[in-house]
């Protein structure tokens, strides 16, 4: 079900997960789990200049990476980040963690973001730029496509989106099937769930360098179901037909891919989720002014990565932010 935004701005209290950050809960009417939320976390520069930036996160994620939204903020951009309904900070006890129809569902909490973040006409809202995250990077990409507010995205960020499935010639075919179920039962659990590997590579306790909730991000996943599929399955066939983006696209993914089913030191130099040439593929269909970046050593969430890469990453994005 697609619902309008919310009526009434909700109220700015500290967040509960990030030190130094603002949360605000947006209320949506009830889908046929029951009542609907999403949560707006913001952290304002201070220096403005008069830009700011949404950002949309992934599959089995929310929104976490402090460092990204004060590398923002050292730019003079105010940071805004959505936990999507049924996500993170979004996720209530009655809910399929992660669970949707239809991409188009996150469009509603986008609207009220937008909202929000730039008041509800257009004249006099700050520059905004939406940086989407895998997921959210095919999420991101479809708003800036079709999104009722679409005409006040100023720039769209893309940092390894999801634009195709990372499987087989065989799974595509058990994919398919899977996908026209998921129309009738769209909580169909899928078989095999997600490798715990990318997660290890990121966590402090396993071979990264952050802390997360694993309540929130499971070390190995979330359940994923049939309709959940068949909503990004319809998303990635959509973007894949091409797309009319009318504002400059930076795409940032990582030099190469990497397949592993044990782990080894190589997922810590490559993106352990995504097929890269995916993006490379894709990506020029979004619009007219696509910009594509390979990043030597990045992970799949290119701002996890070591110090050197995230730092060339951060490069990359600002050297082009200061182009628009």
């Amino acid at each position: 079900m697609l619902t309008a935004p919310p009526a009434t701005a909700p109220a700015w209290t500290p967040d509960s997960a990030l030190e130094g950050f603002e949360a605000a809960t947006i209320g949506f009417p009830p889908d046929d789990e029951g009542p609907v939320v999403a949560t707006l976390v913001r952290r304002r520069a201070t220096t403005p200049c008069g830009r700011a930036v949404l950002y949309l996160h992934g599959f089995n994620d929310y929104f976490f990476q402090a460092h990204l939204a004060e590398a923002y903020n050292a730019q003079g951009y105010d940071f805004y980040a959505l936990d999507l309904r049924k996500y993170g900070r979004s996720l209530r006890p009655w809910q399929t963690p992660n669970f949707c129809r239809d991409l188009r569902e996150y469009y509603a909490e986008i609207d009220a973001a937008i909202d929000l973040i730039a008041g509800p006409q257009a004249d006099g809202s700050p520059w905004l730029l939406l940086n989407g995250h895998s997921t959210g990077g095919l999420t991101a990409a479809l708003y800036a496509h079709e999104g009722t507010r679409r005409a006040r995205v100023h720039a769209l960020f893309l940092n390894s989106p999801f634009f195709d499935l990372n499987i087989t010639r065989a799974q595509r075919a058990q994919a398919a099937v899977v996908t026209r179920l998921g129309a009738r039962i769209p909580r169909l659990p899928l078989g095999g769930g997600l490798s715990p590997l990318y997660a290890q590579s990121v966590h402090r306790d396993y071979h990264g360098e952050w802390e997360f909730n694993t309540a929130w991000k499971p070390i190995n996943g979330f359940q994923a179901y049939a309709g959940w599929l068949r909503a990004i399955v319809e998303g990635q066939r959509r973007l894949q037909a091409g797309l009319a983006i009318d504002k400059p696209v930076l795409i940032l993914h990582s030099a190469r891919s990497v397949r592993a089913t044990s782990w080894s030191d190589d997922l810590l130099r490559g993106d352990a989720v995504l097929d890269v040439a995916h993006m490379r593929r894709y990506g020029p269909g979004l619009g007219r002014d696509v910009t594509l970046v390979a990043i030597e050593g990045g992970l799949h969430d290119l701002v996890l990565s070591p110090r050197p890469v995230r730092e060339r990453v951060f490069q990359e994005l600002f050297a082009w932010l200061e182009r628009q």
